[in-house]
């Protein structure tokens, strides 16, 4: 798992009913684009995460800009 600073970490609910999580990764601590990432949830609050297989990675999308 390899995420950047601004990718989305989405952690899947685990029984029926339950959510998904969303945060934001706002720095990445391993090397390489390694875990362990410092992400900030959506109310606010920032926690140190190393992501388990109920994980996923939505990388950035790269918008282009026109000259």
């Amino acid at each position: 798992m390899r995420a950047t600073v601004g990718d989305k970490l989405v952690q899947h609910g685990r029984v029926v009913g339950q959510h998904d999580q969303v945060s934001e990764v706002v720095e990445v601590m391993g090397q390489e684009g390694n875990p362990p990432y410092r992400v900030r949830f959506p109310d606010g609050h920032e926690a140190v995460m190393s992501p388990g297989p109920d994980c996923q990675v939505r990388h950035e999308e790269k918008k282009q800009r026109s000259k």
